[in-house]
């Protein structure tokens, strides 16, 4: 598995708009129509299409926000979906694992990351507890829960999957 992030451009929408969730899952995620929509109507979203090889497997999408979150901000890992097709594979790890590598990168300045889940969505909370991150005791816009993973002393190598 090498996995690669690519910008989502007009070029691959399609490709990311036939990414599905498992059954049972739909009420997880946001569809990627409305991610994308979200994205649009607000550039500090940075949605990515997730490829193995030429094959897509996933979308993800985070940004940073600051006026809503004085006064340091806020960074949000506020999206990650891995295609129905591909789930059960370890492509969900991997993604999480070059994400939270991905931000550190972007935005070296942040010491924490901002996610939020339904508590129904148990793998999903196994994962992001598997990466370090816990439960606040706040609920985002939505009303889902928030979890935070602290990067003080992150270990860049901790969680290396395709390096």
């Amino acid at each position: 598995m090498k996995l690669h992030y690519e910008a989502v451009t007009d070029a691959l929408r399609q490709d990311v708009l036939a990414l599905r969730t498992a059954k049972g899952q739909e009420g997880y995620i946001e569809p990627v129509s409305q991610c994308l929509e979200e994205a649009c109507d607000d550039c500090r979203w940075r949605p990515v299409a997730i490829y193995d090889k030429d094959n897509i497997v996933g979308f993800a999408m985070y940004g940073y926000f600051l006026p809503e979150y004085p006064p340091d901000g806020r960074l949000w890992l506020d999206r990650l979906l891995i295609d129905a097709r591909c789930q059960g594979k370890g492509y969900g790890k991997a993604a999480m694992s070059d994400l939270l590598h991905r931000l550190y990168r972007e935005y070296p300045d942040r010491d924490k990351i901002y996610l939020s889940v339904i508590r129904e969505n148990k793998a999903a909370i196994s994962l992001y507890e598997q990466f370090g991150f816990a439960f606040s005791d706040e609920r985002d816009t939505k009303g889902e829960y928030v979890m935070v993973k602290e990067l003080v002393n992150f270990n860049y190598g901790k969680y290396c999957t395709n390096r």
